[in-house]
């Protein structure tokens, strides 16, 4: 496994070695309770570090509260609280017990302070976040549902999508009225990161 500088992923060497510690457990509880995909695990650096540290640069200088829906092996939002970005408070909601326990472990090996919630994103109580975010957990109408469970009408939502990002755009505006902008994706061609506020059902 390649493993890159502090200086490449643009992080203190304080943040990556955190994240040295976050990719030995990933490798090591992965097998076990499938965080990430075999095929990934070996470039988890490229394919999960890199992915979401594009996510943390997304959010710019915006801070406050920031929850992460479905975090399951940890991305993007682990990542983010293992930045400990300024005035931030993260929240990690995932529903599957074992890698709720996998995020905290990861949290106390490295003195990291963020909250876990083992729960359903609809059924956690509601955060009133700054900012949500998530990865791979669904389609965009189905996203921008939940997110509005967790997120202040003035928030934003910072979701990663792929190269058929503007057919969920398409079908996400048949329920919902939105503004959004997309930011290219470092690490795969075609795909975004989309940056959407101002989220009202219609």
């Amino acid at each position: 496994m390649r493993v890159p500088s502090p200086e490449s992923l643009d992080v203190s060497r304080e943040t990556f070695e955190r994240l040295e510690i976050y990719v030995a457990l990933l490798r090591k509880w992965s097998p076990r309770i499938n965080l990430v995909s075999n095929s990934t695990l070996e470039d988890a650096w490229d394919r999960h570090i890199r992915d979401s540290l594009q996510v943390l640069r997304a959010a710019g200088n915006q801070s406050g509260t920031w929850v992460d829906l479905g975090t399951g092996g940890g991305f993007p939002g682990l990542v983010v609280a293992l930045c400990q970005p300024q005035d931030t408070h993260l929240t990690l909601i995932e529903s599957d017990n074992r890698k709720a326990t996998f995020l905290r472990t990861v949290l106390r090996e490295t003195n990291t302070e963020a909250q876990v919630i083992a729960k359903r994103i609809e059924q956690a109580p509601a955060q009133d976040a700054d900012i949500v975010s998530a990865r791979a957990l669904a389609p965009l109408p189905e996203l921008l549902d939940l997110a509005l469970c967790h997120l202040k009408p003035s928030g934003t939502a910072l979701l990663p999508k792929g190269i058929t990002w503007k057919n969920e755009i398409a079908a996400a505006q048949k329920s919902f009225s939105f503004q959004w902008e997309s930011i290219t994706s470092e690490t795969q061609n075609g795909a975004v990161i989309l940056r959407i506020g101002d989220i009202y059902r219609v």
